[in-house]
């Protein structure tokens, strides 16, 4: 038998034709789709009346070239990949380690100065609370599906739960918000905890359809059951949080006039911006804290293979509900704090669309990171802001062009790319919970697809 190894280098030609094929196939896959969204476009004539096509045909071939350039440099990188060391690769996992380490600090002091920033205004603190919200929540799904190895696709509904519980208890028995706010959480617990019981036997692709109906029973339940919940015409005039009983108004007992300033709406934004940044520390903190713990370990156990925990002994029932139930307790605290900003819901804020949103921001961000999970947050609902301000683009494909309107194509086609280029997420490596004298990073080359 020949113990010959294959090099590569010894058949050069073979390597740059599979990279031209698959670049080609690429483009022209692109090409399908990009033609009836960037290269025709209908319009009406204002003088005939008649409906005619006009074709751009350089914007076409700039999306298309943007693509090539893209999958060649994939095809250059994977390539490259295959002939690193493990050396090397130690060497990244590490440096990004040390990166996770340093930016962490960085993002919270940034978080902190922005609403003092010149430039902030409502705009900007609306996106901020936004990303903030989708961070917490990201977080708390990371408990069930990065630590447990749970796939739930219905985490929605826990999220809905808070946001309800509030408003009617407000609504119908004058509670506010502090006091709203764990009950709120202990409500999206309960709900956790009786949606584990059924799904205990379940693994997998079963477990996440039987989710995913569950998200969809909470949402149909609330468009229904118009007496209690206001059908599809939602609740509104929820009463908004306070600052230790101070309300953020113009009349003499309010904040501006309490504190001796000077009214502006973006008092009330500032507060609310720091309250949910409070809140999502405060998820950061148990979290982090809870998988260091016997229990955090137990889910991590859970998560690599289940058979082997019943074998150790570990009781798998209480721990998915413990899962399940500290995961949607942080849904339900970010329900509440939706509902307090927004002072009106309605089952359409809460549809299976929210549920993808923030399994995606845990899978892109990493599984098992925390960090992660900032970056992929930012970068999900963030860049959807930033492509409706992609004004230049109108230089590129003509006057008429609309970038808000290619927003999720474009934000699709982006997130393709992420996860072909990193397939782990965003930060790939994870420290270890447990570790003999010396703490080393466990890298995504020893780790296989989606876990840990």
């Amino acid at each position: 038998m020949s113990n010959a190894q294959y090099d590569p280098s010894h058949d050069k030609g073979d390597v740059i034709n599979g990279i031209v094929r698959r670049s080609l196939i690429t483009v022209a896959i692109a090409a399908i789709i990009f033609a009836p969204t960037i290269l025709l476009k209908t319009q009406v004539s204002q003088i005939s009346n008649t409906l005619f096509i006009l074709y751009r045909w350089e914007g076409f071939a700039i999306a298309c070239g943007l693509i090539l350039l893209w999958r060649v440099l994939y095809e250059i990188r994977a390539w490259r990949k295959t002939h690193t060391d493990h050396k090397s690769s130690s060497r990244v996992q590490s440096g990004e380690n040390r990166f996770g380490h340093f930016v962490g600090p960085v993002l919270l002091v940034a978080a902190i100065v922005l609403p003092f920033m010149p430039f902030t205004d409502r705009y900007i603190l609306d996106i901020g609370i936004l990303i903030i919200t989708y961070v917490m929540l990201g977080w708390g799904l990371q408990i069930v599906v990065g630590l447990a190895g749970l796939l739930d696709l219905g985490y929605v509904a826990f999220y809905a739960v808070g946001a309800y519980s509030y408003a009617l208890l407000a609504e119908h028995f004058g509670f506010g918000f502090w006091m709203c706010l764990p009950l709120a959480g202990i409500f999206a617990a309960t709900w956790g905890v009786i949606l584990g019981f059924p799904v205990l036997r379940l693994r997998g692709d079963y477990l996440a359809i039987v989710t995913l109906a569950f998200g969809e029973i909470i949402r149909v339940v609330l468009l229904n059951w118009r007496d209690f919940t206001g059908g599809s015409n939602g609740l509104s005039n929820i009463p908004r949080p306070s600052f230790f009983g101070i309300p953020f108004n113009q009349d003499p007992n309010g904040f501006a006039a309490t504190f001796g300033l000077e009214y502006s709406s973006l008092q009330r934004m500032g507060f609310l911006y720091f309250l949910i940044l409070a809140l999502a520390l405060l998820t950061f903190y148990i979290s982090s804290r809870l998988r260091k713990l016997p229990m955090g370990r137990a889910w991590e156990a859970l998560r690599e293979d289940e058979i082997a925990c019943r074998s150790l002994g570990l009781n798998t029932i209480n721990t998915k509900l413990s899962a399940f139930a500290i995961g949607a307790m942080f849904g339900g605290f970010a329900g509440s704090f939706f509902a307090a900003k927004q002072a009106f819901i309605s089952p359409e804020s809460f549809n299976f669309m929210e549920s993808a949103t923030i399994l995606a921001i845990v899978v892109l961000g990493g599984m098992s990171s925390q960090i992660g999970v900032v970056f992929s947050s930012i970068a999900m609902v963030g860049g959807i802001e930033v492509l409706r301000q992609l004004q230049f683009l109108k230089a590129i494909f003509g006057p008429d062009f609309d970038p808000s309107q290619l927003r999720l194509l474009l934000f699709g086609l982006a997130m393709v790319i992420v996860m072909l280029w990193r397939p782990r997420g965003f930060v790939s490596s994870r420290a270890p919970t447990v570790f003999y004298k010396e703490k080393k990073s466990v890298g995504s080359s020893m780790i296989s697809q989606g876990r840990g």
